[in-house]
């Protein structure tokens, strides 16, 4: 059964100090739990060693929350996948719909980002939504083919093994609106067939796709129950710890419901 995983984006939030102060009670609640969920906590690049120290030989994750496709050179500012790795990252976020829409990133940049990361063992969170002026305008799927279309073109089969989709609808990032669990449900069954169209049924059936935007505590399992929903890309309820281990707890019940 393909892997449920539930990754905090702490986005622009969180120095040194409070990363101390929220890793060191999540692991202390989560040690010994011996969770079928993977849990994965994505922070700032100035925080990603020390929370590696925190975390190692504890079982939670340590991702990235951007990347450059480039492994080193005269790129002021950007961090490579080789850098990801030497401060033990094993995810990284990509082609996020705000660094599409403050940087201007296209589906063939994340593209890009995407095979590097891979080439790098990394293993790339690939963020697909539609906004929502193109819902209302009953364009979601057009805007999800060409958006999945564009960031796992060129890939093989075996490197689609190693790739993470987050459908987040934009319209229900940071705005307390989410997707309901039927649009979730609708949107990613419908990347999951797409994806068995452009490779094939065992890679669609074996491909983890989270949902995205406005996940709290309060609508998790509703979610995360949902049969084609495999984890969940949290956003502000991932930076308490309070309400990061409910949605944690709430992934795991469904996993295991659906395990029956």
């Amino acid at each position: 059964m393909r892997k449920m995983i539930i990754a905090g984006n702490w986005k622009m939030n969180k120095d040194i100090k409070e990363t101390f102060e929220f890793l060191l009670p999540l692991k202390n609640n989560l040690i010994g739990q011996n969770l079928s969920v993977e849990v994965v906590v994505c922070p700032p690049f100035t925080s990603l060693f020390v929370a590696f120290e925190i975390l190692k030989e504890t079982g939670i994750k340590l991702g990235a929350q951007n990347m450059f496709y480039e492994v080193e050179g005269a790129f002021t500012g950007e961090i490579s996948p080789k850098m990801l790795k030497s401060v033990k990252c094993e995810y990284v976020i990509l082609g996020h719909s705000e660094r599409r829409r403050y940087f201007g990133e296209t589906d063939e940049f994340v593209n890009r980002k995407v095979k590097r990361a891979i080439e790098f063992d990394l293993k790339p969170i690939v963020c697909v939504g539609e906004t929502l002026e193109e819902r209302e305008r009953g364009d979601t799927f057009k805007v999800l083919e060409k958006q999945v279309r564009g960031v796992l073109d060129g890939l093989t089969y075996d490197e689609m093994s190693k790739v993470v989709i987050a459908y987040e609808p934009v319209w229900a990032i940071g705005t307390g609106r989410n997707a309901t669990p039927e649009q979730a449900q609708e949107a990613q069954k419908f990347i999951r067939e797409l994806v068995a169209g452009l490779f094939n049924r065992d890679v669609a059936l074996n491909l983890t796709i989270q949902y995205g935007g406005s996940v709290t505590p309060e609508n998790a399992y509703s979610l995360l129950s949902q049969p084609d929903v495999d984890g969940a890309l949290v956003g502000g309820a991932s930076l308490k710890v309070d309400s990061f281990l409910k949605i944690i707890k709430a992934g795991e019940t469904a996993l295991i419901e659906k395990r029956n």
